[in-house]
This record gives C-alpha cells, structure tokens and sequence, in this order.
C-alpha cells in the first residue's frame, strides 16, 4: 500500500492572506449586488487639488437631472468631502438601523458624503490610507442608491490609496479627466490619467476649467492632443460661481450652456440608457 504524502499545514501568514482574499471577494462580490441598479458610472478626476473638480461634478449632475434621468452623486474624497455643500443638499444621508446607507438629495440628485456624518464640518478627518479605504468600502456596499441612470463619482485628486479604491472596486464606465491652464495642473492631470489608462478604464476625455483670465488658456486642449484624448471644451473662469450653494448651472444661462455642450460630449461616449 502506498501512504498518502502528509498535507502540508498553513503558516498563520498564509492562513491570514486567504482570509484577506476571501474578504475581499466577498467584498467586491456585495458592492456588485449593490450596484446592479446603477446603469452607468462616471468619474470626475484630477490628479491636482483645487482644479474645481468637485463643480464640475456638481454642475454635471445636476445636467444630467435636469434632462429627467435619475442621478446619484458620490463624493468620495473621505477626508476633504465638499460634493454635499457645494450642490446645496436640502435632505441629509442617513444610516438605518441594519448599517443601510440611505442618500441625501438635492435638486433631484441623490448624494452620499462623508461630510454628512461629521459632527462638525470644520474639524479636520485625520486618517491613515486604510481607514480611508474602509470608509470607501462601507460607502460602496451598503449605499442604496435605488434604480438611477447616472452615478457621478467625485474623486478625490492624486494617485494613491482613494482613487485606487474607486477605480479597482467600482468598475467606471468612463473618467471626465479636469486641468486648469497653467502647466503643473497639466502635468499632474497627465500623471492621473496614465493612471486610469493602467486601470483599463475608460478617458472619455480632457476638460480645461478656469480657463481664460489670469490662467490664460490652452493647456487642456495641448493636453487632450498629447494624449490622444478628445477635448471636452473650455469653461471660464466666472464670477457666476461665486454662490456655492447650489449647482451654478440652476443660476447661471452661460454656465448652463457649457454644461448643456459638456454633457452631451459625456452621454454620447456612454453605454446608452433607456
């Protein structure tokens, strides 16, 4: 008779990388469920703070729900969360009892922010890359975004842990890359988008904002040739965005036409929706 060779026991490293694995599967497999219902997922990106990523994201959902699809905002920029303020949330997010996320809204959008549960929106939210990723997590698996046509996914700027999360776990139909004129927010938007390119996600293409004045203008559409990009438009830096609190598009006719022009560009580079 032969012996059967001794199976070979698991280190505790090995045992504990498994159960990661497991973890994470499970993981992507809930935020699949959770996100069945949602038809089309766009991100607003930069790899440069304060290039008004997070209006354009804004403006651009509210667009969208002013053509009568179903629209849902996630700001996902954990530790600097200014989607909720910026679009005038009339309706705060809650958590029920069971740990379900249930969205704010605000002029027809439905949004989920970090911002929502802070007790106090000027204190700084001081955490490691994990913690942040756990808060995109939970966001992301127990969010009820409902039946929408549109989730706009406002991300926050750079190339480490919170981007990564969203492009890895959320499966984006499509990046809307934002640069301002001068030339280190071209470079840094170049950077985030050889980023979504390594990703295997889709650049619909490249928006200049702030454009004319004491920027100039031009670095974004330099920018979409370079690489090899479609040019999405220019939209001026005006004082029509002064007021924050609500989408400038619903005050504003000339920012109204450049989001018009904007998201016709975006929804004809999408999978269509009923």
């Amino acid at each position: 008779m032969t012996q059967k060779p001794e199976e070979r026991k698991m280190s505790p490293q090995e045992t504990a990388r498994l159960e990661s694995i497991k973890r994470a599967w499970q993981q992507r497999r809930q935020i699949g469920d959770r996100l069945s219902r949602v038809k089309v997922k766009i991100g607003v990106y930069s790899g440069k703070g304060g290039v008004g990523k997070t209006t354009v994201a804004v403006n651009m959902a509210a667009a969208l729900s002013s053509r009568g699809y179903s629209v849902g905002l996630l700001d996902a920029d954990i530790d600097c969360p200014n989607a909720a303020k910026a679009i005038g949330a009339t309706e705060a997010a809650r958590m029920e009892k069971d740990g379900q996320f249930i969205p704010g809204e605000a002029y027809g959008v439905k949004v989920m922010s970090m911002s929502f549960f802070q007790e106090n929106e000027e204190e700084a939210i001081i955490w490691r890359g994990p913690m942040i990723h756990n808060a995109l997590n939970q966001f992301l698996q127990n969010t009820d975004w409902g039946d929408i046509d549109y989730l706009v996914v406002d991300l926050p700027p750079g190339t480490s842990d919170a981007p990564l999360t969203i492009m890895q776990v959320l499966q984006l139909d499509g990046f809307v890359v934002v640069a301002t004129p001068q030339s280190l927010a071209k470079l840094d938007a170049k950077r985030s988008i050889n980023m979504i390119k390594k990703m295997n996600v889709n650049v619909l293409g490249v928006l200049e904002n702030f454009s004319g004045g004491v920027f100039g203008e031009g670095a974004g559409e330099e920018l979409a040739k370079e690489m090899g990009l479609d040019f999405l438009g220019r939209h001026e830096l005006l004082p029509d965005y002064m007021n924050s609190d609500k989408p400038t598009i619903l005050e504003s006719n000339k920012v109204k036409q450049e989001y018009e022009r904007l998201t016709d560009l975006v929804v004809a580079k999408l999978p269509a929706t009923p």
